[in-house]
C-alpha cells in the first residue's frame, strides 16, 4: 500500500504543515510561494494566505477552519469544502505535508 496515497485523503482531523522545501513571502495580504524542488511559483489570495500562515506550524484542518469561521463570514460546510480543496491543491503542488492519525 502506498503511504502517499493514504495521506492524500485530507480529512478534518488531518494534520497539515507547510513543507520545508518552499519559501514564501507576503505580498500585501496575499502570498507567493516558491517550491524550491520544482522551481514553480504559486500565488494565494487573502484567505489562502491566511491558511498558509496558519500552517507554518502543524495544525488540524478543523483548527484551521475554526479560525476562518471566526474571521470570515462563511458557512461552515463551504469553509470546510474550500479549505480542504485548497489544502489538496497545496499537497498536489508539494507545498504541504499531511498526516492522518490512525486509531490504534
Amino acid at each position: 500500500m502506498n503511504s502517499k496515497t493514504l495521506e492524500r485523503n485530507i480529512l478534518k482531523d488531518s494534520i497539515v504543515v507547510a513543507s520545508a522545501e518552499q519559501i514564501s513571502s507576503d505580498l500585501g495580504g496575499e502570498a507567493v510561494i516558491l517550491n524550491i524542488k520544482s522551481g514553480t511559483y504559486h500565488g494565494l489570495n487573502e484567505v489562502g494566505a491566511r491558511i498558509w500562515n496558519l500552517i507554518q506550524k502543524p495544525k488540524t484542518v478543523k483548527d484551521i477552519t475554526a479560525v476562518l469561521l471566526q474571521e470570515y463570514e462563511v458557512e461552515a460546510e463551504q469553509c470546510d469544502r474550500d479549505a480542504i480543496a485548497l489544502l489538496e491543491d497545496l499537497f498536489g503542488a508539494g507545498l504541504i505535508n499531511v498526516t492522518n492519525e490512525t486509531a490504534a
